[in-house]
């Protein structure tokens, strides 16, 4: 209901910008001097701003939150639905966030995205829950397309973030029949010190590195910690499986899948049932906590090869910095890392871009006259 109220202030906030075509200024006036106008053709608004965002997590509102502190009106798209994921991003997958600065006794996840929202609107970030659909980076200004909108910007943040894979089998989802959240997680680091977790056996799906570190981080807090591989080998690094095969608390169950998940009468994971992909035997393993650590995917299809990626096709930025290979285009968050992909990281590099983003513009600004 707050999501809803806080919708319906801001489109009436900004029905004063709304006009007809004949009575507008062009979208092209000078956001130097601050014209942040809209104009409506047919059932496409043309905004103009100097700083466009794409995201909805800790990334794109620090971003929004340091672009609007600096007077440059940004406009967020915080998408609907975008890759499966509500406004918010991964944090509104999750419960108790605990590893959050100013929040000592944990904050709920959802709760966590609204203060972040709240934020931003705060200090006059324009968002819009729409899903960009694409964007035009080969001209200037930059052009980004929703069902609704066009946007002419000077920069353009994208913080869309990663979505982590998941195993699809009975008991994997969420709601009644689903232990997601419910012993069930996809980031040992962000949920493995949970209480339900401590003491009790605990099983990793995967065999790459991510898997190893993850099973290695999560013998601090559980009794014992299965690694579920459906293959004889692992495809992790030599080093990353050494540390893991010489863990005592760790035990690989080989050419295995999950069949299904099953839980106690507290609505909480309990067992797996798991088939052996040589034999077909069909077993049961007891377990208190299920990660899947499957790998993630980015959300850059949508880029449509405008930007540099890397073969995983994250955004590729200059090392220390958000620059992405087009001059103007700033990369932050997950979308842009594949090690730490963390709230707080996530935020760090929000930060940078925003400050990076304005930087940029007072550099074109003095060529063009503008954001003196």
């Amino acid at each position: 209901m707050t999501r809803i109220r806080l919708l319906l202030g801001l489109r009436k906030a900004f029905s004063v910008f709304r006009k007809t075509p004949s009575s507008v200024p062009s979208v092209q006036s000078s956001v130097g001097e601050r014209q942040m106008g809209t104009t409506t053709t047919g059932e496409v608004d043309l905004m103009r701003a100097a700083t466009c965002i794409v995201g909805s997590g800790p990334a794109a509102h620090t971003a929004a939150i340091y672009t609007a502190r600096a007077e440059l009106k940004p406009i967020l798209f915080e998408g609907w639905m975008a890759n499966g994921i509500a406004p918010g991003g991964q944090l509104t997958t999750t419960t108790d966030v605990e590893n959050f600065p100013g929040f000592p006794q944990g904050i709920m996840g959802m709760e966590l995205t609204e203060k972040f929202k709240e934020q931003s609107l705060r200090f006059g970030t324009r968002v819009f829950t729409e899903t960009v659909l694409r964007l035009d980076l080969s001209i200037r200004p930059f052009r980004v397309y929703t069902d609704a909108k066009q946007v002419d910007a000077d920069t353009v943040i994208i913080a869309t973030g990663a979505v982590a894979k998941r195993l699809d089998f009975p008991g994997a989802g969420e709601g009644e029949d689903g232990f997601w959240n419910r012993g069930i997680s996809a980031c040992a680091v962000c949920d493995g010190a949970a209480p339900i977790f401590r003491n009790r056996p605990l099983a990793v799906i995967g065999g790459g590195d991510s898997a190893m570190e993850e099973a290695n981080f999560l013998t601090k807090y559980g009794s014992k910690v299965y690694i579920i591989h459906r293959r004889d080998a692992f495809r992790a690094s030599k080093i990353m499986q050494k540390r893991a095969l010489d863990n005592p608390k760790i035990e690989v169950i080989w050419n295995t899948e999950v069949l299904k998940a099953s839980g106690n009468a507290r609505g909480l994971l309990n067992r797996l049932n798991l088939r052996n992909t040589v034999t077909g035997e069909v077993s049961v393993l007891e377990v208190s906590g299920l990660f899947f650590a499957i790998g993630h995917e980015p959300a850059t299809k949508f880029l449509e090869g405008q930007l540099e990626l890397d073969s995983d096709g994250y955004i590729v930025t200059k090392p220390g910095t958000t620059h992405t290979s087009i001059p103007g285009v700033f990369a932050a968050g997950d979308v842009q890392d594949k090690k730490w992909r963390q709230a707080i990281t996530a935020a760090g590099t929000g930060c940078m871009a925003a400050l990076e983003a304005e930087h940029y513009l007072q550099e074109i600004g003095g060529q063009e006259g503008k954001y003196s």
